[in-house]
C-alpha cells in the first residue's frame, strides 16, 4: 500500500476475507460541495478528448438507487458483481488501455466514498494528482499500441467514440458496486452494535438474576439445611433420569448395530455344520496319531510328545464370523483347512542312537584232562560281550497352538482383531449353541480351599502339591505345556509330574496318554496325587480331561480349568463325565 493512503477498517473477521479477492479502496480528502466535486471527478477522469462526466440521467438513476433502500440495492449489487466478472473475464489480456480505464473509475469510486466518509481533500490531493498522470500515461501508451490485446479489439473497430461508452459504462458499474457494498457494511456495523447492546443488557440481567438466585439459595440453606439436601437428591435423579433418556435415544439407532456387530451373523445350522466338519479333521488327525505304531512298525521306541487334540468352537465361529461374515458350510471349507493347519502340527521323525549291549555268546573250548586218552576235551561254553549295534527311535510330536495361531497368521487388520475378541467374549451372543464346552470348569473353583495338613506328611505327594499350587490362576490355554505359554489340562499335570522333584519324567502326554502311563485304582483306594480322568467333555477319543486328586474325602482336585485352580469333582457335569482314577508308576 502506497504510504499515507487510509484504509477503512469494516470490524469484519479477516479469517473470512480472501485477501487475493478484496480491493483496498483509497480515499480523497474532504470535498468541500457538490459542485467542487463534480469538477474534481471531471478533471480527474478525463482521458484523453473523451467526457465521462455523468449525465442528467446517470445523476437521476444514481439517486433513486440510494432511495430504493438496502433491499433493491442488494439485489443491484448481485448484479453489478456478474457485469464486473463478465467485464474481467474479458480482459484478461492485459491491455493497458483498459487498466487506465479501470484505475480512472477506481478514482471515482474513491471520490464518492470520500464523501460519505468526509475526509479532508488536501490531505490527499498530490497522491490523486500523481495517480491522474500515471492514468493518461498509460491511456497514450495504450492508444499508441493498437496491435495489443484488447486495444486492438476497441480501436479497430469502434474507434474513441467506443471507449468512451465502455469506460463510462465500466466506471459507472463500479460507482455503483462501491455505494451497494458501502451500505452493506453500514448496515453490518448497525446490526452488530445492536446485537452487541442486546447482548450486554442480557448479560447484565442474567448476572443481576444470578447474584438474587445465589443470596436467595444462601438465606434457603442456612434456615432450611434439609430441604436443600432434599432439593439438591431431587435435582440429581432429574439429571441422571434425562441423561439416561438422552442415551437411550442416542443408542436406539445403533443398538442393533452393536449386537449384529458382536454376534454369529451366520444361521445356526452352518455354524453347527462348520464345527461338526472341524471335529472331523481333529478325529482324523488322532487316528493317525493312534496308528503310529501300526504305520511305522519295527522301530525300537516309540516317544510321544502330544497336545491334547482339541479347540475352542466359540473361537472359530467368532474367527469365520469376522472372515465371512453370513458364512456357508460350503464356502469356508478351504479356510477351515487353513485354519487346521495352523492349529495343529505333527511332527513324525526317525532317530538312530548307537549303543552298546551285553550279548550272550556261544562256543566250544578244549578242557585238558588226564583222565581222557587224547588228554582232555572239546565242551560248548556260553560267554558275554559287549557289542554296538544302532537303536531306532520314531519321534511324535503334535502341537497345539490353538485356534489363536490361526488369527495371529492371518494377517487381520486392528479392527477385525478387537471385533473377534469381544465376540469370543460374548460368545456370539449365543452361549447355549455349541451345548457343552469343554474344560469351561463348570461348578467353578474354591480360591481359599486348604489341603488337610495331615495329606502332606506324605512327602511325594508334599513336592507335586508344591509344584502344583505355583500356577494357580493361570489361564487355560489350548496346547498350553509351561509357565511361559500356559497350560491346558494335560500339559498342566505333566509339567507338575516332570517337575515336582519326585524323579519322574514322562515326557507331554495328552489326558488319554496319562491315562494309559498309570496303573487303575478302585475309588476306595485313591489317594492324594492320583490322577483322576474324564471323557466326553469334548469330541474325543479316551480320555479327555485330567486333574490331580488332592483331597479323595472331599473330593477335591487341582485342574487346569478356565484358569488353574481347586474344583469339587463330586458335581452332577464331573459325576456324568467321571472315566476313571489312575496312580502314577
Amino acid at each position: 500500500m502506497n504510504e499515507g493512503i487510509y484504509t477503512r477498517d469494516t470490524g469484519r473477521s479477516k479469517k473470512n476475507i480472501d485477501p487475493e479477492k478484496t480491493t483496498k479502496k483509497t480515499h480523497a480528502g474532504k470535498l468541500k460541495n457538490e459542485a467542487s466535486r463534480a469538477e474534481y471527478a471531471r478533471r480527474k477522469l478525463r482521458i484523453g478528448k473523451a467526457d465521462i462526466t455523468m449525465t442528467k440521467e446517470e445523476k437521476e438513476e444514481l439517486r433513486r438507487l440510494r432511495k430504493q433502500g438496502r433491499k433493491k440495492i442488494y439485489a443491484d449489487a448481485a448484479a453489478s458483481r456478474c457485469i464486473h466478472s463478465e467485464i474481467s473475464s474479458h480482459n484478461e489480456d492485459n491491455n493497458a488501455g483498459v487498466d487506465a480505464v479501470n484505475a480512472g473509475t477506481e478514482v471515482a469510486g474513491d471520490i464518492g466514498y470520500g464523501i460519505r466518509g468526509r475526509l479532508d481533500i488536501s490531505q490527499k490531493e498530490k497522491e490523486y494528482q500523481a495517480k491522474l498522470k500515471e492514468n493518461n500515461e498509460k491511456l497514450k501508451e495504450s492508444g499508441s499500441k493498437t496491435e495489443n490485446g484488447y486495444s486492438k479489439k476497441i480501436h479497430g473497430r469502434t474507434g474513441k467514440e467506443e471507449v468512451r461508452k465502455s469506460s463510462k459504462e465500466a466506471q459507472k458499474n463500479l460507482m455503483r458496486k462501491e455505494i451497494q457494498r458501502h451500505a452493506h457494511e453500514v448496515q453490518a456495523k448497525e446490526s452488530a452494535n445492536a446485537f452487541g447492546s442486546i447482548t450486554k443488557r442480557f448479560t447484565d440481567k442474567a448476572e443481576d438474576i444470578a447474584g438474587r438466585l445465589a443470596e436467595m439459595i444462601k438465606e434457603f440453606a442456612e434456615n432450611h439445611p434439609l430441604g436443600l439436601l432434599i432439593a439438591v437428591l431431587i435435582l440429581i435423579v432429574i439429571l441422571v433420569l434425562s441423561g439416561t433418556l438422552s442415551s437411550c435415544s442416542m443408542m436406539a439407532g445403533g443398538g442393533n448395530d452393536l449386537v449384529v456387530g458382536t454376534s454369529y451373523t451366520a444361521d445356526d445350522a452352518d455354524i453347527l455344520a462348520v464345527e461338526a466338519d472341524y471335529q472331523d479333521l481333529e478325529a482324523d488327525l488322532q487316528e493317525q496319531i493312534d496308528n503310529i505304531e501300526t504305520d511305522y512298525p519295527d522301530y525300537d521306541e516309540y516317544n510321544y510328545e502330544l497336545t491334547e487334540i482339541g479347540h475352542d468352537p466359540f473361537e472359530l465361529a467368532a474367527l469365520l464370523t469376522v472372515l465371512y461374515e453370513d458364512y456357508t458350510e460350503e464356502e469356508v471349507q478351504e479356510m477351515l483347512q487353513t485354519i487346521f493347519e495352523y492349529q495343529y502340527t505333527l511332527e513324525i521323525e526317525e532317530e538312530v542312537e548307537t549303543r552298546e549291549r551285553e550279548v550272550e555268546r556261544s562256543g566250544i573250548r578244549w578242557v585238558e584232562d588226564d583222565s581222557y586218552e587224547d588228554g582232555g576235551y572239546w565242551e560248548p561254553y556260553t560267554y558275554t560281550e559287549t557289542e554296538e549295534y544302532e537303536y531306532y527311535i520314531l519321534n511324535v510330536t503334535l502341537t497345539n497352538e490353538g485356534i489363536q495361531a490361526a488369527v495371529d497368521a492371518l494377517d487381520l487388520t486392528v479392527d477385525q482383531i478387537k471385533r473377534y475378541e469381544v465376540i469370543v467374549e460374548l460368545k456370539g451372543n449365543k452361549p447355549d449353541i455349541f451345548g457343552e464346552t469343554p474344560y469351561i470348569n463348570p461348578g467353578g473353583g474354591d480360591e481359599d480351599y486348604a489341603v488337610p495338613s495331615e495329606y502332606l506328611t506324605d512327602a511325594q505327594f508334599a513336592r507335586m502339591l508344591a509344584e502344583a499350587e505355583r500356577y494357580l490362576g493361570y489361564p487355560y490355554v489350548w496346547g498350553g505345556s509351561n509357565p511361559s505359554t500356559s497350560f491346558d489340562c494335560s500339559g498342566y499335570v505333566s509339567w507338575v509330574i516332570n517337575h515336582c522333584g519326585n524323579g519322574w519324567n514322562y515326557g507331554r502326554l495328552t489326558a488319554n496318554g496319562w491315562k494309559n502311563a498309570t496303573a487303575r485304582v478302585r475309588e476306595s483306594d485313591v489317594k492324594p496325587g492320583d490322577l483322576i480322568f474324564f471323557q466326553g467333555t469334548y469330541n474325543t477319543v479316551g480320555a479327555s480331561h485330567v486333574g490331580i486328586v488332592v483331597d479323595p474325602v472331599n473330593k477335591i482336585m487341582i485342574h487346569c480349568g478356565s484358569p488353574i485352580k481347586y474344583a469339587s469333582y463330586d458335581t452332577r457335569y464331573w459325576r456324568a463325565h467321571f472315566y476313571c482314577y489312575g496312580r502314577i508308576r
